[in-house]
């Protein structure tokens, strides 16, 4: 029982233990007001933080467009979790102290991804009220954007023997061409490598890593050989292209050097 129960029981004046319970909802809101407060003002002082580094910050420590990108991102960071927690305490000051956010709105989902959809209905179709049944009048969409990780899967490919009775002649279908000949890595997945570590910028170790967690062993060695021999099968596209670019009045290159943290382990 708490201490407003207990009040009630032993004072008979109804006035002042209305009075008490008012003192005690006033004090609760601005509790919640008081920490909404101060979540807020954390939020002040990272932005400030933030903009500081960013203007003032000393000459030896500036930072290239890349590293300013990943405290840029660290900030954002901070700053979602902190909103999280004001609109938390939103609701239970009271929807008079709330204020729109800034910003425009949530942009659509691109219309290319594929919709998997989920129904979810109601555990009865029976109105509560008075028992009848219910008609559908309308539907309450809402989208959420997912992803699959990489998923390992295993192509078997059987390729089926058939004999001559007559002259014992045997036939199948032929192989079927590899970029690696008698490899095991399919085409999707020399694909995966080498997008993870020319466009995703991932070590071969990274990719080493992202394996093993679902018990693959991809050794760096053998990413190594796979990133070799791909260069090799693409080659003739890689000629072509070359072509292409000598076909123009003009070429621009650039030849800025790319420091290798580990020479030789990709």
């Amino acid at each position: 029982m708490d201490l407003l129960a207990r009040l009630a029981q032993h004072v008979s004046d109804p006035t002042l233990v209305a009075g008490v319970q008012d003192m005690v909802r006033q004090l609760s809101e601005q509790s919640l007001q008081i920490q909404s407060l101060e979540l807020k003002n954390q939020k002040l002082v990272l932005e400030l933080a933030h903009l500081r580094r960013m203007r003032f910050g000393a000459k030896s420590e500036a930072l290239t467009a890349e590293q300013r990108a990943l405290f840029e991102d660290d900030a954002d960071q901070d700053l979602a979790a902190v909103q999280v927690e004001l609109d938390a305490t939103a609701p239970a000051v009271g929807d008079a102290t709330r204020k729109p956010r800034a910003g425009g709105g949530r942009q659509p989902l691109p219309e290319h991804l594929e919709r998997i959809e989920v129904r979810h209905e109601p555990e009865s179709c029976t109105c509560g009220q008075c028992q009848r049944e219910l008609v559908k009048i309308g539907e309450d969409i809402s989208e959420q954007l997912d992803v699959e990780p990489a998923r390992f899967f295993v192509i078997r490919h059987i390729r089926p023997q058939y004999a001559c009775r007559s002259c014992e002649t045997v036939q199948a279908a032929p192989v079927a061409p590899a970029v690696i000949d008698g490899g095991l890595a399919a085409p999707g997945l020399l694909a995966w490598v080498a997008i993870s570590k020319y466009l995703d910028h991932l070590p071969l170790y990274r990719i080493e890593q992202i394996a093993e967690r679902q018990q693959v062993p991809l050794a760096r060695s053998t990413l190594s050989e796979w990133i070799g021999r791909l260069g090799v099968a693409l080659q003739p596209l890689s000629d072509r292209l070359a072509d292409q670019l000598r076909e123009r009045n003009s070429l621009h290159a650039d030849e800025t050097p790319v420091q290798q943290l580990d020479p030789g382990k990709g």
